[in-house]
């Protein structure tokens, strides 16, 4: 399968990383309009720098094409890629507005071609595992779930991050991972409520979601926050408690261990995956399997629609004050 890359940011270089690892995968292009960052992923990963989309897309002819730019130019490049009949990975959010994500899906089925949504949180081994524990009943009905995910501010690296305007602020870039992981766990979501705060120095979200079947769950997110990066989850039910924590892992993307409590009181922590295990390879991997076998998609286009109306609705409940009705 023949692979492009549209965006050499910092996504761009892990996604280039990743294309040149996985099997049976040629990386025949790499555009950008900034010719330094096309020629420096070019030069690293052995492919071809472009900074003409169409030119990159008549001569190397891909397959699949890794949308990796910032949010707000989703849109143009997952229609373009689909125009020509190619199928399109796409960064998390797949837009900041749920009718461009709705017409970018509708756009990818009518020239048949799949569209994938990197919320890669699906493929963090720990996540996984704390998701197969669930659907499991290893702890009952879940009554409340907790997460936070917190880091320092991106803005002051790119300033584009600091106008809510074009990222969404910490709720659609960052907090999204955890909309996505609680819908994908806990279901459809009924209610939002939030409260936020924001200056030149951070963005602060509490958010709480109220879901069908009557649990709930509070998601904070933290730009601006004083340490390095880290997320926890945690899940409490009628038969016992789950949760895992980063600052137990061993890194970033290797998740290390989980801890459940039982109701009978006993505590297991569980080794997960190897420790080379990386969710940006995983994801992309999946995603070129469900190509040449048509397996259904872990992420689907609507998965990634939901996520941006919840995302939606708590920004629009931060500014009105008021829960926001699904």
């Amino acid at each position: 399968m023949k692979v492009a890359i549209v965006g050499c940011g910092n996504m761009g270089a892990i996604h280039a990383n990743n294309i040149g690892q996985l099997p049976d995968v040629d990386f025949v292009g790499a555009f950008d309009v900034r010719i330094e960052a096309a020629d420096r992923i070019a030069s690293l990963y052995g492919t071809t720098s472009y900074t003409s989309f169409e030119k990159m897309m008549e001569e190397a002819d891909p397959d699949l094409v890794c949308v990796l730019l910032q949010t707000p130019y989703h849109k143009e490049y997952v229609i373009k890629a689909a125009e020509y009949g190619k199928h399109v990975f796409c960064e998390k959010p797949i837009a900041l507005t749920v009718s461009d994500a709705e017409e970018m899906t509708a756009f990818c089925e009518s020239k048949g071609v799949k569209l994938f949504i990197g919320h890669v949180v699906r493929f963090f081994p720990n996540y996984a595992d704390i998701k197969n524990r669930i659907d499991a009943g290893e702890i009952g009905k879940i009554g409340v779930a907790h997460s936070k995910r917190v880091g320092p501010h991106p803005g002051k690296a790119s300033d584009w991050y600091n106008d809510l305007e074009t990222s969404g602020g910490v709720i659609m870039d960052l907090m999204i991972h955890d909309i996505d992981f609680f819908r994908w766990t806990m279901g459809e979501v009924k209610t939002v409520y939030t409260l936020n705060y924001r200056n030149q120095e951070m963005d602060y979200a509490l958010v709480t979601l109220r879901f069908e079947n009557k649990s709930i769950a509070n998601l904070e997110a933290f730009w601006g926050y004083p340490g390095s990066f880290r997320y926890s989850v945690e899940f409490a039910a009628n038969k016992g408690l789950i949760r895992f924590d980063s600052k137990d892992a061993n890194s970033l993307n290797v998740n290390k261990r989980i801890s459940t409590t039982t109701s009978s009181g006993g505590k297991v922590a569980v080794p997960l995956s190897p420790s080379n295990h990386d969710p940006y390879y995983a994801e992309l991997k999946h995603f070129i399997e469900c190509i040449q076998t048509n397996k259904p998609l872990l992420v689907t286009p609507y998965d990634a629609c939901k996520n941006v109306e919840i995302a939606r609705a708590a920004i629009q409940s931060a500014i009105i004050g008021q829960p926001v009705h699904l």
